[in-house]
């Protein structure tokens, strides 16, 4: 399936989901309400919103996380209740939680148990009939598309092996259009045998039930076929162009506009404006409420840095950020004061590989100072970075100047991503890895980067950041 029809049934079916979370508050609420002999039930509309709020975040999240929506080729019976067993245990954790933290004593446990076992009910009926409702929404979407292919060699094929495989959604391939001394097409990789054309019949085809032309040839062909597509623009036929002219390239390839001008675009990190816009509301938000819900915690910190050794509070320092632009990044100091001149006297100690410099048992490091760097306090400034738009919670590590400009080609791809707190790094133990994993995680981060591996990498990094596991 296309990528943008992909994207839109799982909008779709996400959708769907949240109006089932909202339709089982409503519905377990009434029930609730008019229960015989039992007290009268009333949540005030700001907590009754504040809970349907939290479940609606915490259920798109989490489903986002284990792929329900995104994945709804491979999903069977079993997963689909496995996956609804597991956001059901989180969304009753989160209510309980947020029952908790804000005195919500007077709300009925009956009611919430109620609103969780309507809500799993009704989502496991839903999603047990996924597959049909799949099929039903991509032909009231779409339709069933019918393509003509242009071109015969093994690119050709592919595209149409690829649609053949959504065949019980409508799609189907009318046949390929040969061009000049093309042999024709491979048959054993496809279902059947399709009709061979030649390119003087193609006037005559589209004037046949034909909704998208693919044209799938080499790039000195294309270059000759410019009649053939003002022939599809004449008509209104929906054409695509396989773009192969570099077949090493791995870059996501999108085309934009610049007023009237057409530019083809090549990139190999993410683009999404809408996604990282999200991404960074995301931040902005948890970054806000982090920042009141820490202020004791950030006030005693300092305290403690400020007693326990001359110097300043905040330790500044010069650090790479997005595509390499520079900004300070702001720690708890947890060295002496002169560390950075004693450098030249510590650098033999170094436990890395790289341009990284890194020491276990750093002598210039504070007694407070191995504390806070234990479980990761003297990050806690960084907030502000992220308030301010140098960071976010999830991204590379800033790195500093020195260190990129040793920085192999390749390698410099890492700049091509926000900052962040931690990363796919911190998982496999922070400073115990060597510079070639390090690197190897953060592209591999950047190449499959999306919400729920941010929300992944999060859950996953709190109880290491407690535990004080990897640090130094």
């Amino acid at each position: 399936m296309f990528t943008r029809r992909a994207r839109l049934l799982w909008l779709l079916l996400a959708f769907s989901d949240l109006i089932l979370v909202a339709v089982s508050f409503e519905i377990a609420y009434l029930i609730r309400f008019h229960m015989p002999q039992m007290r009268l039930f009333f949540l005030s509309y700001g907590v009754a919103a504040g809970l349907l709020g939290t479940a609606l975040v915490i259920w798109a999240g989490t489903g986002l996380f284990l792929g329900v929506y995104q994945r709804l080729e491979s999903l069977d019976a079993r997963h689909m209740i496995r996956n609804t067993i597991y956001q059901s245990f989180w969304l009753g954790v989160a209510l309980a939680t947020a029952i908790y933290l804000f005195q919500l004593g007077e709300i009925s446990r009956s009611f919430v148990a109620l609103f969780l076992f309507l809500n799993f009910l009704f989502h496991t009926g839903y999603r047990l009939t996924g597959r049909k409702l799949r099929r039903v929404l991509q032909r009231d979407l779409a339709g069933g598309r019918r393509y003509l292919i242009v071109g015969t060699g093994p690119k050709a094929v592919e595209v149409a092996r690829l649609i053949e495989k959504n065949q019980e959604q409508g799609d189907q391939v009318l046949g390929f259009v040969r061009e000049p001394d093309g042999a024709p097409p491979a048959e054993e990789p496809l279902s059947r045998r399709y009709p061979l054309r030649e390119l003087e019949e193609f006037p005559r085809l589209l004037e046949g039930h034909i909704d998208e032309i693919i044209f799938a040839v080499s790039k000195s062909w294309l270059e000759k076929m410019e009649d053939l597509f003002l022939l599809c623009e004449e008509q209104g036929v929906k054409t695509r162009v396989l773009v192969d002219f570099f077949p090493h390239l791995h870059s996501e390839i999108s085309l934009e506009k610049l007023e009237h001008l057409s530019l083809l675009t090549f990139s190999s990190a993410p683009e999404n404006e809408y996604l990282l816009f999200l991404k960074r509301a995301l931040d902005l938000g948890l970054a806000a409420v982090m920042c009141l819900l820490t202020a004791p915690l950030l006030v005693v910190t300092a305290v403690l840095v400020r007693v326990t050794s001359p110097g300043p509070v905040i330790y500044r320092q010069q650090r790479c950020g997005l595509n390499g632009r520079r900004f300070w990044l702001y720690k708890f100091r947890s060295m002496h004061r002169d560390a950075d001149q004693q450098l030249h006297q510590v650098a033999h100690l170094n436990e890395m590989d790289g341009p990284v410099f890194k020491i276990a048992k750093d002598p210039r490091v504070t007694p407070v100072g191995r504390i806070l760097r234990k479980i990761s306090l003297d990050e806690l400034p960084q907030l502000f970075n992220i308030l301010k738009g140098d960071m976010s919670f999830v991204g590379p590590r800033p790195p500093l100047p020195q260190e990129t400009a040793q920085y192999e080609t390749w390698q410099r791809r890492r700049l091509r991503m926000k900052p962040g707190l931690t990363c796919l790094w911190a998982l496999e133990g922070r400073n115990q890895l060597n510079f070639a994993r390090w690197m190897k995680l953060d592209m591999e981060y950047i190449d499959n980067w999306s919400l729920a591996l941010d929300f992944k990498i999060l859950l996953r990094t709190i109880p290491r950041v407690l535990s004080g596991r990897g640090a130094s």
